[in-house]
């Protein structure tokens, strides 16, 4: 796994994401893919997922 300093700004998004709300990191990337990086809707659909167990 890369350091914080390398990691990529996408993988950034998506822990946070995952943190903020109630998915995985692998569904938060996912959703990133699907609805876009920045869509406020990626958080909205987020909030509509249950994370994996």
């Amino acid at each position: 796994m890369a350091d914080r300093k390398t990691r990529d700004p996408d993988e950034k998004k998506a822990l946070h994401l995952a943190e903020t709300t109630d998915v995985s990191p692998k569904q938060a990337k996912d959703l990133m893919r699907k609805h876009g990086k920045d869509s406020p809707k990626v958080e909205k659909e987020a909030k509509n997922f249950k994370a994996e167990g």
